[in-house]
């Protein structure tokens, strides 16, 4: 009996080492909102691969005629908060951060133009409204992280979102950028992937999105095969939270 219980235990760290060898490189995927129109299959993909990864939401219009925080995506945002992935604000209007302005507010600019003069207590509201809909949506809190939409940050945009409760607006790394928002005539999905595996580096955080309407060939078909060529570099994957 004891020999047996030997056996097991040695076992049981050898399969231990083996787990750290395996995870000695870590990377984080994670998600902006876009049109949602891969969305339920970048979920499936994800769940097979038993991945965790960080999503940042806006109330941006969907593939479907709605909003990605409407109640019609409950189901799919309750979905993911049970399976454990984290959340964080990608702002309620996705408009851009442009320029700190002499009277001290920031220059917030929309994809059609629209110019917002932001207060701090605006910059507060711009990223606690997506807060407040999505624990209105699934009982769940989103954590302090944000993203600010196309990763334009500047300092006052920084110093404004610490003073109400979030971090440093979240990037990505340079070999993360995965590319799934460039036309794919120019960029093919076999290229982008190819590049992603030949950089990406541990410790490099991920960037795609659940859905680009400008995309013919949407990179949603080579996440796969990205996380199964990661995988077999010695990557892992984690979320934002569980970054050192």
């Amino acid at each position: 009996m004891r020999h047996a219980i030997l056996i097991a235990a040695l076992l049981l760290c050898s399969l231990s080492s083996f787990a750290d060898n395996a995870c000695q490189k870590t990377v984080y995927l994670t998600f902006d909102s876009g049109n949602m129109v891969s969305a339920e299959r970048i979920a499936d993909i994800l769940k097979r691969q038993h991945i965790l990864a960080t999503f940042f939401v806006t109330n941006k219009p969907t593939f479907r005629g709605d909003h990605t925080l409407d109640d019609s995506w409950r189901e799919f945002w309750l979905a993911r908060v049970k399976e454990g992935h984290q959340f964080g604000s990608h702002t309620w209007r996705h408009a851009y951060f442009r320029e700190d302005l002499a009277d001290g507010t920031l220059l917030y600019v929309s994809a059609s133009g629209e110019r917002y003069h932001l207060t701090q207590a605006d910059l507060c509201e711009e990223l606690e409204s997506v807060n407040r809909r999505f624990y209105t949506l699934t009982q769940h809190p989103m954590s302090h992280l944000w993203r600010a939409p196309g990763g334009h940050v500047t300092a006052r945009t920084n110093r404004y979102a610490k003073a109400c409760g979030f971090s440093k607006a979240v990037g990505w790394s340079k070999a993360g950028f995965l590319g799934d928002e460039l036309p794919s005539e120019r960029y093919s999905n076999p290229f982008l992937l190819q590049r992603a595996l030949a950089h990406i580096q541990n410790g490099d955080i991920l960037m795609m999105h659940l859905g680009i309407a400008s995309r013919h060939d949407p990179f949603v078909n080579e996440l796969e095969p990205l996380i199964s060529g990661l995988k077999q570099k010695g990557f892992c994957f984690n979320t934002l939270a569980n970054s050192k």
